[in-house]
């Protein structure tokens, strides 16, 4: 696994590895290696843009850099259903398009794998059990060539409906209305996020705080039990990545992650508020309550502030990808446009944002019949 960052200019033994993956995926027309021994480890702009038609596929930002995220995608995408055998190893999850193929046709079969995020988790490893309990063969919950062959045989040819939303909405009803929400500040401690260049007091991680304690405050009263990923950091703490940030959430069995940032753009007239829910059509991932809160989000932050509408996205990045329930991440505003930045730093700003949250926090766990966003998911909660 390699730990640095490569980008457009650099060469190494680690880009060529970086061309050979590429290749492999058919992102590059042919290795380096057969065109031009010179070429073999440089980082030109058509591994550049490979890599970019990479990131836009695998829903991560598209920035054109191999930093550790891509890294390890590039790693999991060359993985078939059938390379290697599949266990869940705890401490050391496996990862890879396999996981996810076994977790598509297991959830086709009926079987409820969880969030099909590609993890070979202990929801996985339970639907492979009672797979196999219902073939007739060992119960191990190891994935090897005769649970392929049981697999192959039984997959439908012909799939329909939305298996993974209607479990969703399965395990969210059966629990009942929502109780317990985490509520995420991006960045913290050392990584101070977006700054806005005219007010270097107003950053991205003081801001998240902020809004959080907000949100935190309003959910409260109405009775919601509120979590924090991360208390207040001292300047000089690491903050806690997206994995940690996942983990304390499925800790604490939350309903809902609700991701607090502020975006930056080096093109000073971007503006608006965005929202951001696991998916990604092409990987055939998508957490359809995480869309519907988003879209939820979305409306009530632009109506209530008059932010630009960026709308909503579906993304695989890891906090949306390993919490095991509906997570939304919210970026409010553009730190590096004027206007957005005065606003962001005004009290008042903040609180008409934290109040929309909340809202859309309300109109999820209990829907109005008149409430078409989420009458896309009936039954949502008991």
């Amino acid at each position: 696994m390699a730990h640095s960052t490569y980008r457009l200019g650099d060469h190494g033994t680690a880009v060529a590895e970086v061309r050979v993956l590429l290749y492999r995926l058919d992102l590059l027309a042919r290795p380096a290696d057969t065109v031009d021994l010179r070429a073999g480890d440089l980082f030109d702009r058509d591994v550049d843009r490979a890599v970019r038609t990479f990131q836009q596929r695998r829903g991560v930002t598209v920035d054109g850099i191999v930093g550790p995220v891509t890294w390890r995608l590039l790693e999991e995408a060359h993985w078939r259903l059938g390379d290697r055998v599949l266990a869940h190893v705890p401490g050391h999850l496996l990862a890879g398009d396999d996981v996810t193929t076994l977790q598509r046709r297991l959830l086709d079969l009926g079987f409820d794998v969880g969030r099909v995020d590609g993890v070979f988790g202990t929801h996985t490893e339970r639907a492979v059990k009672e797979f196999q309990r219902n073939v007739g063969s060992t119960v191990d919950g190891l994935c090897g060539p005769l649970t392929f062959r049981a697999l192959e045989r039984l997959s439908r040819t012909v799939v329909g409906g939305a298996p993974e939303a209607l479990w969703e909405a399965e395990r969210i009803r059966h629990r009942g209305r929502l109780r317990v929400v985490l509520i995420d500040p991006g960045h913290g401690g050392l990584d101070r996020g977006a700054c806005a260049p005219e007010r270097p007091e107003v950053d991205e991680a003081r801001l998240a705080e902020d809004l959080a304690a907000r949100v935190e405050g309003r959910l409260a009263v109405s009775g919601v039990v509120v979590h924090l990923s991360r208390g207040r950091l001292r300047p000089g703490d690491p903050a806690p990545d997206d994995g940690e940030r996942a983990a304390v959430a499925n800790r604490l069995d939350a309903d809902l992650v609700i991701s607090l940032h502020c975006d930056a753009s080096a093109d000073r007239m971007a503006n608006g508020v965005a929202t951001y829910y696991y998916g990604n059509r092409a990987l055939g991932v998508h957490s359809a309550i995480g869309e519907t809160f988003a879209g939820l989000v979305q409306d009530e932050i632009a109506a209530r502030t008059g932010l630009r509408d960026c709308h909503t996205h579906g993304k695989t990045w890891g906090l949306l990808r390993h919490t095991v329930m509906p997570a939304v991440r919210i970026e409010v505003g553009y730190l590096t446009h004027p206007q957005d930045a005065a606003r962001l730093a005004d009290p008042a700003f903040r609180d008409l944002v934290a109040e929309a949250v909340v809202a859309a926090v309300q109109r999820l766990s209990e829907p109005r019949d008149e409430d078409p966003r989420v009458l896309r998911l009936p039954h949502l909660v008991g």
